[in-house]
């Protein structure tokens, strides 16, 4: 149970792209509304809604009912526009404004990924045939979600490092070239890397704390396990 005074951080966040992008959405509505405002002039109307009377001034004749003039409040409308790209996060925990921004962030894709892509998942059915199968698929895949969220957070914040923003720092991108290290049976009999490992495979593996050497220590030990065998 929630306690009544459980204190509450607030962090505010703007952003260009958002503010962009909320402006032209009211812009659009705004003039959606007026069209339908300048039909309806000279008519009666049905009581308008507070979206119309919160943009615009109503004027009607004196049977007050018939619509004369309809004019935009250019106040109400400035105002909306000055708080586009703006939103904030309400956190109970002590955490600092890019910690939260970031926690939001890898929780957000991880929730449109269980929306959007149901071949994750399983396409639209769970294909179990017992609720211990249905309850350890969905274990898996939440483990799946936590790697997937720590990755991403990894990822970014290398790419903030780095003057320019290169496109293999998103997960897809990364997990696809980290793929390429791959080792291969010598003609000797041996397994070793197929190859050297390249600088962009660098950039990402330094991301998690890693580097070259770490990759052949490993390569080296699977190594080891396979001659054994």
């Amino acid at each position: 149970m929630r306690r009544r005074h459980e204190k509450r951080n607030f962090h505010i966040y703007y952003s260009d792209g958002k503010a962009y992008s909320e402006k032209q959405e009211i812009k659009q509505r705004i003039h959606r509304l007026e069209k339908y405002l300048d039909s309806c002039v000279g008519k009666e109307c049905v009581p308008f809604g507070p979206e119309i009377r919160k943009y615009f001034h109503l004027n009607y004749k004196k049977d007050g009912k018939t619509l004369k003039l309809a004019e935009e409040n250019t106040s109400a409308v400035e105002k909306e526009l000055s708080l586009a790209g703006y939103f904030a996060i309400v956190s109970s925990d002590n955490m600092t404004a890019r910690e939260a921004i970031e926690l939001y962030k890898s929780r957000d894709v991880s929730e449109k990924l269980f929306r959007s892509d149901k071949s994750y998942l399983g396409n639209k059915s769970m294909r179990v045939h017992s609720d211990e199968a249905l309850s350890s698929k969905v274990f898996i895949q939440f483990i799946a979600l936590i790697l997937r969220s720590r990755i991403y957070i990894a990822l970014k914040e290398k790419s903030e490092k780095m003057l320019k923003k290169p496109n293999y720092l998103t997960v897809p991108a990364a997990l696809k070239e980290l793929k390429k290290i791959v080792m291969i049976r010598q003609l000797d009999g041996v397994y070793r890397l197929d190859h050297a490992v390249t600088a962009t495979q660098k950039i990402i593996l330094d991301a998690f704390g890693l580097n070259e050497g770490n990759v052949r220590y490993q390569a080296k030990e699977i190594e080891n396990i396979l001659q054994k065998k």
